[in-house]
């Protein structure tokens, strides 16, 4: 069964390209006419797109591990904030930090330091220094949670990378195409959709289109942390069953009385023999 269907999309104008002269003809094969001077979107092919991205975003969350979430733009912040959250994925809504993934070390340095200044704060230090330092301290650590807080749980570089605006994020795609991550993105009519692995052709501009379609990724999500908590649950069970098992002992096979005395004889009959 399809994850959302034609109407849904054409609902909340997914179907909505860019401007003729602003196209890019390598999205042709995704666009359906032009009307008005504006690009309409196939939006068949969308719902094949979304099937297929959602199904292989499900597949990595039940592997366990993380999607990175990128959304700069304002009409996607919020959305992507709320509900990629909800499924305790990564995500960039602030600006995307130069090397985030190339120079991962650095970025992780910079979490665990947001780490430690975070626990000068429950332990009692930030109480011993002076006011200047606890200024100094507190607005470090705002723009800290700021631009990386979202990314505190990404110990390791993410499986895969999910753009909602491909021109916008371009760094973040080029990053991700060199340490060959792939990319899973909304393409509009105006972007490049070569580097993408798995192009969702849709509008990126207007909020219901991104809302509906990050709203089908998230729960394809879900469902794949369902099922691997389902499964993790089945082994733990056949285990503590194994566990409790009693091992049975094998018994020793007792001699039967006579043996030897029947076979002695045949012996001596094949030596005289």
């Amino acid at each position: 069964m399809p994850r959302t269907n034609f109407n849904q999309l054409l609902d909340a104008g997914v179907h909505f390209g860019h401007l003729k002269r602003k196209w890019n003809p390598k999205m042709a094969p995704y666009i359906f006419m032009e009307r008005n001077g504006i690009h309409v979107i196939d939006l068949h092919k969308t719902v094949v797109k979304i099937d297929e991205a959602a199904n292989a975003l499900k597949q990595i969350a039940k592997s366990g591990r993380k999607i990175l979430f990128v959304a700069t733009k304002k009409q996607a912040k919020e959305i992507v904030s709320e509900r990629i959250s909800q499924v305790n994925m990564p995500y960039v809504t602030e600006r995307w930090p130069g090397g985030m993934l190339t120079n991962f070390p650095t970025i992780r340095k910079a979490v665990k330091k947001m780490s430690s200044l975070e626990k000068m704060s429950t332990d009692g230090t930030f109480e011993t220094l002076s006011k200047r330092e606890r200024l100094q301290i507190t607005r470090q650590r705002a723009k800290l949670e700021k631009n990386l807080g979202s990314i505190a749980d990404l110990t390791r570089l993410p499986a895969a990378l999910f753009v909602v605006d491909v021109q916008k994020e371009a760094n973040a795609v080029r990053e991700a195409k060199r340490l060959n991550i792939p990319v899973f993105a909304m393409v509009d009519t105006c972007c490049d959709p070569t580097p993408i692995d798995y192009v969702i052709p849709a509008n990126d501009d207007a909020s219901k289109s991104i809302s509906l379609v990050i709203d089908v990724v998230a729960s394809a999500i879900q469902e794949g942390l369902e099922e691997r908590k389902v499964e993790k649950e089945k082994e733990k069970d056949s285990q503590s069953a194994k566990a409790d098992k009693p091992v049975k002992a094998k018994a020793k096979k007792a001699p039967v009385a006579g043996e030897a005395e029947v076979e002695a004889p045949a012996q001596e009959e094949e030596s005289a023999e």
